[in-house]
């Protein structure tokens, strides 16, 4: 597996572009699932749940190719709606491919997903959302299979605003017959996106950043092009290392609209940002504060996807900070690598006690998930000495060459592939 050197205590600076949301472009990679053709969408960054789900695509029997930040995706070729059980079990987000394959091919067969090891993360919404469009499920050792003649809308309420049985009911009932009313659900930046592309695709779909999304179902969608909306999490994670390194960093082709709940936490601890447009300039000179408390919750709370990012940031702050995890419970596992890097941190059961330290030393760690990968890059760009990350392929799922994004501020950081060692012809 690959991992990550970096030579810490370099201060960050200089311009950077975020990329696309991951977060968005998927569920929108499933949306054009629902109208035969050529579809175009810009800003979508290479990571490898990107291609994971072209590749699902591909073997559903669409034509998918990606050139930069263009996927091009001919859908009038898909002829299968039995989505693969190995290639399911890489990624979570394979999960948005059940309303759109229901709603095109009236039936669809998927797996449980896999992803990143950060908590139980239950599909239990998804299918009930499902289940009142019309969908008979069956469910066995593991399989999970969906048919329906024709889907009709609903009234559903979501008891927790999950954002993906939010996204995979908007797919399903875009086409179905009638109107379909989502109380309760999740109003992240992404769900925003995903409206427009369908809105742009010919469906009539309004509410999308309230709790409540009406969809109004059509009887045909038409192929469009497309620009996927920039990633808030990418952001954040450069904003919160430039703070930890006492950098200054001006990150263009952002929504600073999708990070006023990061930007007030960087606030209270005493970082300078300013705005303009889809500018954000953020330095800090000095030893930053400590932040009394920190709560994740859904949007537009503080995101539990930037919540071991702060925690480095806080790790270094001047004084005692909180906080408390309360969207997945297994979310704390970069905690016991941040301590081997000199980090004092204590945690009971969702809440993690921060007693900020002067500095943190490198080590060796290992990224468990996706966003524990990227606070520990933080901590060894922040830290003195070498730092090495390994299991890098974690952070490889949502971050576009996290190691040139940070070359391109100035950081000493490098990605170190194994070498295959020979071949034993003997056995």
């Amino acid at each position: 597996m690959d991992k990550l050197v970096i030579e810490g205590g370099i201060p960050l600076s200089g311009t950077i572009r975020i990329h696309g949301a991951k977060n968005a472009a998927l569920p929108i990679l499933a949306a054009s699932l629902l109208a035969e053709g050529v579809h175009s969408l810009h800003n979508v960054p290479k990571l490898l749940d990107i291609e994971t789900m072209l590749a699902i695509m591909e073997r559903l029997g669409c034509k998918a190719g990606h050139d930069g930040d263009k996927v091009t995706v001919d859908t009038s070729t898909a002829c299968s709606s039995h989505v693969p059980e190995d290639l399911m079990k890489q990624m979570r987000s394979s999960i948005f491919l059940m309303g759109p394959l229901l709603a095109r091919f009236g039936e669809v067969t998927i797996y449980q997903p896999g992803g990143c090891a950060i908590g139980e993360r239950k599909i239990d919404l998804h299918l009930r959302g499902l289940q009142s469009l019309g969908a008979e499920i069956e469910e066995a050792d593991g399989k999970i299979s969906c048919r329906a003649d024709r889907l009709r809308g609903s009234d559903i309420h979501l008891d927790y605003p999950s954002v993906g049985a939010t996204e995979n009911i908007m797919l399903a009932a875009a086409t179905a017959e009638g109107t379909t009313a989502i109380s309760g659900a999740a109003r992240e930046p992404e769900i925003q996106d995903l409206q427009n592309f369908l809105n742009r695709m010919g469906a009539s779909i309004i509410g999308a950043g309230t709790d409540t999304i009406t969809i109004q179902g059509v009887q045909k969608l038409h192929p469009c092009s497309y620009e996927v909306i920039p990633d808030r999490i990418v952001a954040g994670t450069v904003m919160i290392a430039a703070a930890a390194t006492r950098g200054e960093v001006t990150l263009t082709h952002t929504n600073a609209g999708h990070l006023n709940s990061l930007i007030h936490v960087l606030k209270r601890a005493g970082v300078q940002i300013t705005v303009c447009n889809d500018i954000i300039n953020i330095s800090c000179m000095a030893r930053p504060r400590s932040v009394e408390r920190i709560v994740t919750s859904p949007y537009p709370s503080f995101p539990t996807d930037l919540q071991s990012q702060i925690m480095v940031l806080l790790a270094l702050a001047d004084g005692f900070s909180v906080i408390k995890e309360t969207v997945f419970e297994g979310r704390f596992k970069h905690v016991e690598e941040m301590v081997r890097m000199g980090a004092d941190i204590s945690t009971d059961l969702n809440r993690a006690f921060i007693r900020g330290v002067k500095r943190l030393y490198g080590a060796t760690v290992e990224a468990t998930d996706l966003r524990a990968g990227a606070a520990l890059v933080i901590a060894g760009l922040a830290a003195q000495g070498t730092t090495v990350v390994e299991q890098a392929h974690h952070i490889d799922r949502g971050y576009d060459g996290i190691e040139l994004l940070f070359q391109k501020l100035g950081a000493r950081i490098s990605r170190k592939t194994p070498v295959p060692g020979p071949i034993d012809l003997a056995n």
